[in-house]
């Protein structure tokens, strides 16, 4: 389908941010938009000594167990602003001794934290020069790399893998459902920033848009870069989801491994659940 400029083509259905990188994060009715991303998302990282990597369920041969806990900001997060401090705690109860929540001011984090999880971790809020993590790519004949680990470089002075900003449209996530009925393709499981209603249209709708920009209510302009590539977080158990291979293979069997948009930011603001999403030609 072919989008016409400055057309309506959906609305802000849900919000995320992620305050510590892998953990479950929240949701929330509206989020502020910077520079750098969602205010706030990613804003916080586990290093992991032993490897000298930065610790992501992107591995989960090693960090399964950090999509068991959720992180929520203790204050709001200001743009520009140092990383506002952050409470840790399972996410199921009877986890973890039903441990009551951890703040990253409390001066055993750290050492907490690594019994949590049995490695020795440090909760950073910033990423040391040339930070990299581990990613585990599953059995999915469709993807090049199969059962190997590789080494993701992140983006210079961010915790994000490769994109500020990520999106999903409820018209990729019904086109999924269509293929594959018997699975749950819970939006929860990509991991998005944003979920975008787009009404009636069909398909992966937002693949069509990529080149053009996105603008969210009335100041809020954004980039869209790519298809997002999808990986083995998309098959791990969150929340009360389970695991579940099928979905990755299910993208790749699909639409080549691809579901949503990766976008960068052009003007920043705020954005709110309802706010009309404007498709316009890249300036």
């Amino acid at each position: 389908m072919q989008w016409m400029a400055d057309q309506l083509v959906g609305r802000v259905s849900a919000l995320w941010r992620y305050p510590v990188k892998s953990m479950l994060g929240e949701q929330l009715e509206r989020l502020q938009v910077d520079g750098r991303g969602v205010c706030g998302d990613r804003a916080w990282a586990l290093w992991d000594h032993a490897t000298a990597r930065v610790a992501s369920a992107k591995n989960p041969l090693v960090w399964k167990e950090l999509l068991a806990f959720r992180a929520r900001f203790l204050a709001e997060p200001e743009p520009g602003a140092p990383a506002a401090p952050v409470a840790m705690q399972p996410a199921k109860a009877g986890a973890a001794d039903d441990a009551p929540a951890l703040h990253s001011s409390d001066p055993e984090v750290n050492e907490r934290l690594s019994s949590w999880l049995g490695r020795s971790v440090s909760l950073l809020d910033r990423p040391p020069e040339g930070a990299s993590l581990d990613q585990f790519w599953p059995d999915v004949k469709e993807r090049q790399f199969q059962n190997v680990v590789n080494e993701l470089v992140l983006p210079a002075g961010t915790f994000f893998d490769a994109c500020p900003i990520h999106a999903i449209s409820t018209a990729t996530l019904a086109e999924l459902r269509r293929h594959e009925p018997s699975l749950d393709f819970a939006v929860e499981r990509f991991r998005p920033n944003l979920l975008i209603d787009t009404g009636a249209a069909t398909g992966f709708a937002e693949e069509a848009w990529i080149g053009r920009v996105l603008r969210l209510g009335e100041n809020v302009e954004l980039l869209v870069d790519g298809g997002c590539p999808r990986c083995v977080v998309t098959t791990l158990p969150q929340g009360e989801l389970p695991q579940e291979i099928g979905i990755l293979r299910a993208t790749a069997r699909h639409n080549k491994v691809v579901a949503g948009i990766r976008l960068s930011v052009l003007s920043p603001g705020p954005v709110a659940l309802g706010d009309p999403v404007t498709l316009m030609e890249a300036p």
